[in-house]
This record gives structure tokens, C-alpha cells and sequence, in this order.
């Protein structure tokens, strides 16, 4: 009885142990957009739409605004979709991560240089 009673405990101990698994995410690893550095439209801005995650729907005679890299800036500026009296509601920094827009928004790096972007005044640089 008592050898039961024992291996009892401690397949009951091997269970709990294999119970408390964690996948542990790593979040991602953001480095400061340097305000006073000036973000570059087309070399920085301009790829992030340009992923096959904005411009399968946000394409030339497609879904507006037009975010291909001929037109984004163009698009984004006669849509007035970027506010830089107020960056934090430009609908082109926040409309991509609210529930209403199928794609998810911008990782963090990427939303946060959008936001300088705006925050310097949004130039076609």
C-alpha cells in the first residue's frame, strides 16, 4: 500500500511539473526614434506600405488610399491623412491598428517612425 501510496505522489508530482509549460514571447525590441534625426519619406516611410501587407489592397486602382511608392505620399497627403497639428490621430498612423482595418497596424518600430515622421511635419524627403 504504502509503495502505491508513493507512486502515486509522484506521478501526480511528473504531471504537475509537465503542467506549468510557458511559451514565453519575446517582445520586439524597439531602439528611440532620434527626434531631432529628420525621417526620411522614401527611404524609410515609403517601404513600410510598400509590404505586401498594405500594397496587396492599398495598390493602384485598388482599395485608396494608394500606398505603392510612386503615389503613397501623394495619397497620404491629398487624403489628409496625416495630422501634424495632432500626430497622434492621424488616420494614417492609428486607423491601421483599429479593429475596423483587416490587417493588424504596424509593429512597433515602424509605428513608431511613422509618428515622428508626422511629428516633424511629414515631408516628402
Amino acid at each position: 500500500m504504502k509503495k502505491s501510496y508513493v507512486y502515486f505522489l509522484l506521478v501526480m508530482f511528473g504531471l504537475l511539473l509537465n503542467a506549468c509549460k510557458y511559451d514565453f514571447i519575446v517582445p520586439e525590441v524597439t531602439t528611440p526614434v532620434d527626434p531631432t534625426v529628420p525621417v526620411s519619406f522614401s527611404t524609410q516611410i515609403a517601404p513600410i506600405f510598400n509590404t505586401e501587407t498594405c500594397v496587396s489592397c492599398h495598390k493602384t486602382g485598388g482599395q485608396a488610399p494608394d500606398l505603392t511608392t510612386a503615389n503613397a505620399y501623394n495619397s497620404i497627403k491629398t487624403m489628409n491623412l496625416a495630422n501634424t497639428t495632432t500626430p497622434e490621430s492621424s488616420i494614417i498612423y492609428a486607423f491601421p491598428g483599429s479593429s475596423s482595418h483587416s490587417w493588424k497596424g504596424y509593429t512597433a518600430s515602424e509605428a513608431q517612425l511613422i509618428l515622428t515622421w508626422i511629428k516633424q511635419g511629414a515631408l516628402n524627403n
